[in-house]
């Protein structure tokens, strides 16, 4: 979650205002717990509870569902929350860094090659059948919150809100993401590439493909298969005026200027390539899945200039 000092970001301050509710996030960051087990943990009653449980709902920081039980329907709470991030205003002297904001789902690709093993799913089933790349195509695709292939490449295309008065800094693309073995394997390394507009950034291997009956998904749902892949790392790529990182870590020399950056749509892809060294699939991994709760997200960072502001 990224949070700033506007008033948008209030109510999750208030929200963690209180011990009360930091103990509650704690709990459940354990286990889902239900509006009864909360209050006799801490000591209050249920109506004091569902007080502090809407305050958290209404903060992004918990979800609540009703699932049936003895003597009825029970409000069970889980924590939807793993981080938050803070952005305060710059000390500098320098012009403020304002950013263009876009999430994209993972179903929401415009160009893909898929090669066994293949497959993807909304949180609710599989589409099509495993192994079979025609499924990619599709309608229901779009619902896609996983996509897995042992090789080929999986396109984005983003559009561009930066304005001719606005100067590109920095492009981060953010996204949870693993190799694909055949079943579950940690040691399965992959060489993923990543293009921007035609333009190949640099690579990153992917140390494995995550899971088993041991260790599942934080989100991923419950009928989901223990032996396929669970989860996957979370992982920045940024594009600047210095070069292209992953994590911090230079990938190559391509900056931001080399890749059209005031291009009114933005593609990205991801690629396993045939001639890689380790060719060992990909998995994105969406909302609903994984254990990072979020999609595709493109952040391009900018200033403004001193031109006219007209388009």
């Amino acid at each position: 979650m990224k949070l700033d000092t506007s008033d948008k970001s209030l109510p999750v301050y208030e929200a963690l205002a209180s011990d009360v509710r930091l103990k509650m996030i704690n709990l459940l960051s354990k286990q889902e717990m239900n509006v009864k087990q909360l209050a006799e943990a801490l000591g209050l009653s249920s109506a004091i509870m569902t007080m502090h449980v809407k305050k958290l709902e209404r903060a992004g920081l918990i979800e609540s569902k009703m699932v049936p039980g003895r003597g009825g329907a029970k409000k069970v709470c889980k924590l939807v929350t793993e981080s938050i991030e803070i952005t305060f205003p710059s000390k500098t002297a320098c012009k403020p860094r304002l950013v263009h904001e876009v999430d994209v789902s993972v179903g929401h690709y415009t160009d893909i090659h898929a090669e066994p093993t293949c497959g993807l799913a909304t949180t609710e089933k599989i589409i099509g059948i495993f192994d079979e790349p025609r499924c990619f195509l599709d309608p229901d695709r779009v619902h896609a919150k996983i996509l897995w292939f042992g090789k080929g490449y999986v396109e984005y295309k983003v559009p561009n809100y930066l304005m001719r008065s606005e100067e590109p800094q920095a492009l981060e693309v953010s996204f949870e993401i693993s190799s694909e073995a055949p079943s579950v394997n940690e040691d399965w390394p992959s060489d993923i590439s990543f293009y921007l507009n035609g333009v190949l950034l640099g690579s990153w291997t992917s140390p494995g493909d995550f899971g088993g009956t041991s260790v599942r998904g934080k989100y991923t749902p419950e009928w989901w298969l223990a032996e396929v892949n669970h989860y996957g790392l979370l992982k920045v790529l940024k594009i600047n005026h210095k070069g292209t990182f992953i994590d911090g870590n230079r990938i190559s020399d391509v900056t931001i200027d080399q890749v059209d950056i005031r291009n009114k749509q933005l593609a990205f892809r991801f690629a396993v390539l045939d001639d890689a060294k380790n060719v060992g699939g990909m998995t994105l991994f969406g909302t609903g899945f994984g254990n990072y709760n979020q999609d595709i997200n493109f952040r391009l960072y900018y200033t403004k200039s001193q031109a006219p502001a007209s388009e």
